[in-house]
């Protein structure tokens, strides 16, 4: 292995969980995150050369992630004759996989995963840059460009919004204030 390789190598396992869930964050539902991660990588491999500053790796990579994420969906409205476009599977938090029964994430978690699919992109890609990969506000301010103070103040918000979520009516369940009394 050449010195160029060992080098990308390294690059590559210093990023890819937080490129992981960068995807995650703006996949469409039915995508498989590691097919889209491995997609980042490709363009990485194909195209690190072009990159000047070595400052702007992060931030480049997060645009290829986005943009893989984003063409994965135009490509889905492209090609109309996949089966599973309105799959109602649960995704798991871990993964981003639709689950088929595995015992490993229990039902809530997948609600709130779903939920949180459901929050604005400024606010989901932080949360969950935090929630699964425990990423500082420091290091998720450098990913996406923002001041910490900022991402500090959108993980809240979005905490916030992901507790009215989970905590909103649903058709199957009757707010209280119009629930029969007795």
């Amino acid at each position: 292995m050449t010195g160029d390789q060992t080098a990308l190598q390294a690059i590559w396992l210093h990023n890819r969980r937080w490129i992981a869930a960068i995807i995650l964050a703006h996949k469409p539902r039915w995508a498989e995150v590691e097919d889209l991660v491995q997609d980042v990588g490709t363009t990485l491999v194909r195209k690190i050369s072009e990159l000047r500053e070595p400052a702007a790796l992060k931030p480049w990579l997060r645009t290829v992630a986005i943009n893989t994420a984003r063409a994965a969906a135009r490509q889905r409205v492209k090609n109309t004759n996949h089966t599973d476009v309105d799959s109602h599977e649960p995704i798991t938090a871990s993964t981003g996989r639709h689950q088929h029964s595995t015992p490993e994430i229990t039902e809530e978690a997948a609600r709130v995963m779903e939920l949180a699919m459901q929050l604005p992109e400024g606010y989901r890609e932080p949360l969950l840059l935090r929630c699964l990969k425990d990423l500082s506000y420091r290091q998720i301010g450098e990913l996406v460009g923002l001041p910490e103070s900022t991402i500090e103040t959108r993980i809240a918000r979005g905490r916030r919004m992901l507790r009215e979520l989970a905590n909103a009516p649903t058709a199957a369940q009757p707010c209280a204030a119009h629930a029969p009394t007795k």
